[in-house]
C-alpha cells in the first residue's frame, strides 16, 4: 500500500507541475524574451521549466512525512494505517503542497525578472536620451 502512495503522490506532483509549467509558460517566456537575447531566453525558459518540476515534484512528494506509513514514530506507538481518510488527506496534501512550492519558485522568479525589467527599462531610456 505504501509504494502505491508513492506512486500515485509522485504522479500527481508531475500533473500538477505540468499544468503550472503550462500555465505559465507564455507569461514567462514574454518575461524573458523581454529582458534577454532571444536566443538565450529560450534555454532559460526551458530551465525554469525544468525548475518548475523539480521544485514541484519535491515538494509535493514528501518522502519525510511518508516515512510514516513504514516506521512507528515511537516504540509504543503503533504504525499508521493508511485508511481512506488518509488516502485524501495525503493527496490533498501533495497537490497543496506542489502548489505551494512552485508559487514560492515563481514568486522569486518574477521578482528578479521584475528587477531586471527596470534596469533593462532604465537602460533603454538612457539610451534614447543620449540619442536624441
Amino acid at each position: 500500500m505504501f509504494f502505491t502512495l508513492l506512486l500515485v503522490t509522485f504522479a500527481l506532483a508531475i500533473v500538477t507541475s505540468f499544468l503550472i509549467a503550462k500555465f505559465f509558460e507564455k507569461p514567462i517566456g514574454k518575461i524573458l524574451s523581454r529582458i534577454i537575447a532571444e536566443d538565450i531566453s529560450t534555454a532559460w525558459q526551458k530551465y525554469i521549466k525544468f525548475a518548475i518540476y523539480v521544485v514541484g515534484i519535491s515538494g509535493g512528494v514528501r518522502i519525510w512525512e511518508l516515512e510514516k506509513y513504514i516506521q512507528p514514530q515511537t516504540k509504543d506507538m503503533p504504525q499508521f494505517i493508511l485508511t481512506n481518510e488518509r488516502w485524501v488527506l495525503e493527496i490533498y496534501r501533495t497537490i497543496i503542497e506542489t502548489l505551494q512550492s512552485t508559487a514560492w519558485m515563481l514568486l522569486i522568479f518574477f521578482l528578479f525578472a521584475m528587477i531586471a525589467y527596470v534596469i533593462v527599462r532604465a537602460f533603454e531610456l538612457k539610451q534614447n536620451k543620449s540619442a536624441s
